[in-house]
């Protein structure tokens, strides 16, 4: 299978590209490294990459003519400045679009697209939130734009799979708490953790599905959650378990901002039933191996699309 992947150099769509590769798919990749990282993506003989932006309409189109994908995994997002409305519009929305006119121009037979849980806003009033709860994206640019291109591809008529998305995180994570607590732990610094609860999920379980959707598996809109969350403060204390801290350093607990939701927790009932109950990695375990891996490769980002006060 020809399978083309936006942002794929990215903690998601690496992921994804690898393990298409390992099962004998062509693969095509483009990406302007405005987040993702070169290392992730490994030369291979059936690999195609290309640098450059969604935005750029010309150059999506001529890449879709010259590699024909029966498939294309739209993972390029804009996200790491919550003031840059600008990028995120012209990346997210813009870009978005771009992407979706390509796929019906080229006759993609399936196209898989990643959303926010965020596109509930943060005071969700449900806990799990069910895919009948309400879309109100108020808390930040990149909530606002990516639902906006969601909102198109569903009138779009083409084939698609939206996975709406728990924190996602892994060896490849640029973005959330993970090298943020890794990073400041490893220079000595004061963590702070607030007294909020997330679901976190782990890439390559999110790849494995993901690669079912592109074979054809599933039809619309999808929670991709475990079914349960974590208290930050616990993700904080395994992050430094695994990294051997002894004793581990108590974080500061702050009261939830203005612009943190207290708990996001997604309903992924209707994704069991379409696609079985899914294996998920034990937390501990996937935190293990994603310290590992920054203690082997370094750490990259610790960006956030909510705004921060940041701390020396």
């Amino acid at each position: 299978m020809k399978v083309f992947i936006t942002g794929g150099a990215g903690n998601i769509g690496s992921t994804i590209a690898d393990l298409l590769l390992a099962r004998g798919d062509q693969v095509l990749v483009l990406d302007d490294f405005s987040t993702g990282k070169k290392h992730h993506i490994q030369d291979h003989e059936n690999l195609t990459f290309v640098e450059g932006s969604i935005v750029d309409a010309e150059l999506l189109n001529k890449l879709m003519t010259d590699f024909q994908p029966e498939a294309v995994v739209h993972c390029a997002a804009s996200y790491k400045d919550p003031d840059d409305w600008v990028t995120d519009t012209m990346v997210n929305s813009v870009g978005g679009v771009n992407v979706i006119q390509a796929c019906q121009k080229h006759n993609v037979k399936r196209t898989i697209y990643f959303q926010t849980a965020l596109c509930y806003g943060i005071h969700p009033t449900e806990h799990p939130i069910t895919l009948n709860h309400p879309i109100n994206p108020d808390n930040s640019s990149y909530a606002i734009t990516k639902t906006s291109v969601e909102e198109v591809l569903r009138l779009s008529g083409i084939d698609y799979v939206t996975f709406r998305l728990a924190n996602v995180i892994g060896p490849r994570t640029v973005s959330g708490p993970l090298p943020i607590f890794y990073q400041r732990l490893k220079e000595g610094k004061q963590c702070f953790a607030t007294k909020a609860r997330r679901d976190f999920i782990y890439t390559p379980d999110l790849a494995k599905l993901v690669v079912r959707a592109v074979d054809g598996e599933g039809n619309g809109i999808y929670h991709f959650s475990s079914g349960s969350d974590w208290a930050i403060k616990d993700f904080y204390d395994l992050v430094a378990g695994a990294m051997k801290l002894d004793p581990i350093p108590a974080p500061e607990i702050k009261e939830l901002g203005a612009d943190d939701a207290a708990s996001i927790l997604l309903d992924p009932s209707r994704t069991f039933a379409d696609f079985g109950e899914i294996e998920f990695t034990p937390m501990e375990q996937a935190i293990h191996d994603i310290v590992a891996y920054y203690d082997k490769h370094g750490v990259h980002g610790g960006y956030t699309h909510l705004k921060i006060n940041k701390e020396d």
